[in-house]
């Protein structure tokens, strides 16, 4: 099978289409013919072993020293299951599936295996299987954080959300709207429009005005990018508010109720997947350049399968 190899720590071009064995599925696990898949921050972040203070030595130790153990990356997918282990019983070949593969990685190829119990199930119906591997990075990120922040606690919350135009921005407009939220974005004159149409009640231009200065207090103000410090935030928060940054030591957990809970809001129309830009698998290093260079709004997607 076709797969992109990383071949050591370093820019978009230590990326390699290359064939490699396809995998077998264990008795616990499916094989995955991948049809899409996102490339991420995340993604990009392994690759290029980017990470502040003692992270990358961490990164070392989980991932491999010099390159990555598993030169396959790639988190978050949708597919066709092909193959099941012999004791899957919650899957059958032929099953339209979308996911993330973990800290094993593996789904910018052809094939990839995960677990049966692990973070996958059936996608979204109305969904394509570009707009399926959109959803699963940001949209797991944001419910993580939104929900740890107690969105689904407070009545009609007032929520700022910092860098609103990424993949979890996006995502974290149209998840704080389903409960109920007004919604102050801040992003760039570019993504303005993008911001507004996906329900922000007010945006807020960085370039133009500094959010710490708003009149304005909330009840959550959630970086979802990683570039404020909590001091920044508690400027405009509430009394007993939330600040929640990706940037900081609390990595999302990934749970298979956050897919099935995406999946239900994509069918009824209350979320979309944001797609940026969609590249074919022998176009991974473009893909990677993209990311790298910040400019993307919502999601970078890889088209592995016609």
């Amino acid at each position: 099978m076709k797969a992109a190899i990383c071949t050591a720590y370093g820019p978009p071009e230590v990326l390699k289409i290359k064939e490699v064995d396809r995998p077998l599925p264990k008795s616990d696990e499916v094989l995955v013919r991948i049809m899409s898949a996102s490339v991420n921050s995340g993604d990009a972040r392994i690759r290029g072993l980017r990470a502040p203070g003692i992270f990358p030595l961490v990164m070392r130790i989980l991932f491999g020293f010099a390159k990555p153990r598993n030169p396959i990356l790639g988190l978050m997918f949708s597919g066709i299951v092909e193959e099941i282990g012999k004791d899957v019983s919650d899957f059958k070949p032929g099953d339209l599936v979308f996911g993330s593969t973990g800290s094993k990685m593996g789904a910018h190829a052809e094939y990839a295996t995960v677990k049966a119990e692990g973070v996958v199930t059936k996608k979204p119906e109305n969904a394509s299987f570009e707009e399926a591997a959109a959803l699963v990075f940001g949209g797991m990120s944001a419910t993580y954080f939104l929900r740890k922040a107690g969105v689904d606690t407070i009545n009609e919350p007032k929520i700022l959300i910092y860098g609103a135009t990424g993949s979890v921005g996006t995502a974290a407009i149209e998840i704080a709207k389903h409960f109920g939220a007004h919604v102050t974005s801040v992003c760039s004159e570019r993504g303005a429009d993008l911001a507004k149409s996906l329900g922000s009640d007010e945006i807020v231009l960085y370039t133009q005005q500094d959010f710490r200065k708003l009149d304005t207090q909330f009840d959550i103000v959630f970086d979802a990018v990683g570039k404020t410090r909590k001091k920044d935030a508690s400027r405009v928060l509430k009394p007993n508010g939330k600040y929640l940054t990706v940037g900081g030591m609390d990595v999302a957990k990934e749970k298979k109720e956050q897919l099935e809970f995406l999946r239900g809001l994509f069918d009824n129309g209350e979320i979309r997947a944001n797609i940026d830009k969609t590249y074919p698998l022998e176009e991974i290093v473009e893909a990677h350049r993209y990311v790298d260079s910040e400019r993307k709004k919502g999601n970078v997607v890889l088209k592995i399968h016609s």
